[in-house]
């Protein structure tokens, strides 16, 4: 983490500031655990507050593009920390969009640490897939698969302006996306307490807001590094899949030129926005973590 340029606390400056740290578990779907914990660990470590980090994996299923010695030395299954609490939970996406929801493996267990999240967690923010799968388990909304992949950095404009989470956004902001689905805003229930942050033209639906269940879902990959998506449009190009440029990325549409990131500091606000609602939400103490309604 040092050598991504991630800020680490030692001990000593820690036990010197006095505080309580904020306690978050990643529940890291992804094949590329990797990546995706150092992504995520680089926003989080922007922000201003102590962090505790607990990295899970799903109990039911067993990663394979991630080596063992890995996931034994940084990992837990989500069965052995079902009885702690913790103020937030992070749900990354994962690459099997296209299946139906029940068809995957781990779907049990993730519906139930859904529902474990309403009554020990505080705070729960899901992203893409994970995203999808949360208010797919919540609300029934259903998934739909596209005539070809979302792929690019959308312009996206603010719609819950006075949200908290969208504390300093530009009107429109440029997102990462990724996605052989979507979700539509018609398919949203009425009465149901959604609220919807930031959505495009062009990809649809970005971040939403579900204040009874304090549940956040955010579609798309403001967490990106600036090449993640060349590595991707590479990575489909040698495996020969039909794949088209990543829209606003390349310049000139050029993928031998290097794409600028146009992103960055708005998903480092968005991080510190939940971070500071977190913390002005969460309990001193977290046993006393609130239950949140069930799921329908």
């Amino acid at each position: 983490m040092e050598n991504e340029g991630i800020l680490l606390i030692t001990e000593g400056a820690a036990v010197r500031q006095d505080v309580r740290p904020l306690e978050i578990a990643l529940l890291n779907l992804m094949p590329e655990k990797i990546k995706t914990e150092t992504q995520i660990s680089r926003l989080l470590g922007a922000t201003p507050l102590q962090i505790e980090l607990t990295l899970l994996t799903t109990s039911s299923y067993a990663p394979k593009n991630t080596s063992a010695e890995h996931m034994l030395a940084f990992y837990q299954p989500w069965e052995d920390v079902r009885d702690r609490k913790f103020d937030g939970l992070i749900v990354t996406g994962a690459p099997i969009e296209t299946l139906p929801f029940q068809d995957v493996v781990y779907w049990r267990e993730l519906t139930q640490i859904f529902d474990w999240s309403l009554s020990h967690v505080q705070e729960t923010y899901n992203i893409c897939w994970g995203a999808q799968a949360a208010l797919q388990h919540f609300h029934g909304v259903p998934k739909y698969e596209l005539p070809q992949k979302m792929f690019g950095v959308y312009p996206h404009h603010v719609r819950g302006g006075r949200d908290t989470l969208l504390r300093g956004f530009n009107d429109v902001i440029p997102v990462p996306v990724s996605r052989h689905t979507e979700v539509r805003r018609d398919d949203l229930p009425t009465q149901s307490g959604l609220e919807v942050l930031l959505e495009s033209d062009e990809s649809g639906l970005c971040l939403i807001r579900d204040e009874g269940r304090r549940q956040t879902y955010m579609f798309n990959h403001l967490e990106y590094d600036t090449g993640t998506l060349a590595d991707e449009y590479r990575r489909d190009v040698a495996a020969g899949t039909e794949i088209q440029l990543p829209a606003y990325y390349f310049p000139e549409n050029d993928p031998e030129k290097e794409p600028a990131n146009s992103w960055r500091a708005h998903g480092a606000l968005l991080i510190c926005n939940w971070i500071y609602d977190l913390y002005q939400s969460t309990s001193f103490e977290l046993v006393d973590i609130p239950h949140r309604r069930q799921a329908r």
